[in-house]
């Protein structure tokens, strides 16, 4: 994710660890372990919320339900003035 390695994880640590000492440093690593779930559960919902949005909104309807669909009659009767004069030549 971040594309950290070893090393620099390492430095991380000693620089941790020489300012909140050994005593503050597992309740920090607890905390900060909290914190990173709870963002990615924030981040994992609001996802899952705009993917659900996107699927209603531009959800194609069946077959079916277009077959189901009124006629327009305008359309009709335009269609067939444009037939009648080819069938009176």
């Amino acid at each position: 994710m971040f594309d950290i390695g070893f090393q620099e994880l390492l430095i991380i640590f000693v620089v941790a660890l020489l300012v909140f000492g050994p005593k503050k440093l597992p309740e920090l690593a607890r905390t900060m372990g909290k914190w990173v779930a709870e963002i990615k559960k924030g981040v994992q919902i609001a996802k899952t919320q705009i993917e659900q949005e996107i699927t209603v909104d531009y959800k194609i309807p069946d077959e079916e339900i277009i077959r189901n669909l009124p006629k327009d009659d305008a359309l009709a009767e335009k269609k067939e003035e444009l037939q009648k004069p080819e069938e009176e030549k």
